[in-house]
């Protein structure tokens, strides 16, 4: 006796004996799944880790900038008040101040910010212009 699927419409179409049985593609969807996830997860840490590192370099030039304005703001008071006042600007930006330097009315600081696993080091430099050439010499 036959069933109504061993019948000529039937042809074509996957019996009961063949639906258990794995082809050469079955389950390569899975790995190619695994695998673009493992680029994407490994693409969003490389974008995390150079965001950290901007981060990091731009608080310690905001740092360094802050510490030389400072520090050439005192540098009439000499080279220690003024690199006293540096070294408290940076701390207030959460650097440290590596160095600091005043000839004159020039201030040249390096400063060093820590973010995550980068501590970049800045260095600033602050203090009144330079005199243009050619100024009369009642404006200078």
């Amino acid at each position: 006796m036959t069933g109504p699927a061993d019948g000529p419409a039937s042809e074509g179409r996957p019996g009961p004996a063949s639906r258990g049985r794995a082809g050469p593609d079955r389950g390569a969807a899975t790995v190619w799944v695994a695998m673009a996830a493992t680029v994407v997860c490994a693409v969003f840490a490389a974008v995390l880790a150079l965001g950290q590192a901007v981060t990091a370099r731009h608080r310690a030039g905001g740092a360094a900038d802050l510490a030389a304005l400072a520090a050439a703001d005192r540098a009439l008071w000499g080279a220690a008040g003024a690199c006293g006042a540096a070294g408290r600007v940076a701390r207030a930006q959460g650097a440290e101040l590596v160095r600091c330097t005043v000839r004159g009315e020039i201030a040249e600081v390096a400063a060093r910010a820590r973010f995550g696993p980068y501590a970049p080091v800045v260095r600033a430099r602050a203090g009144p212009p330079p005199t243009p050439a050619g100024l009369p010499a009642a404006a200078r």
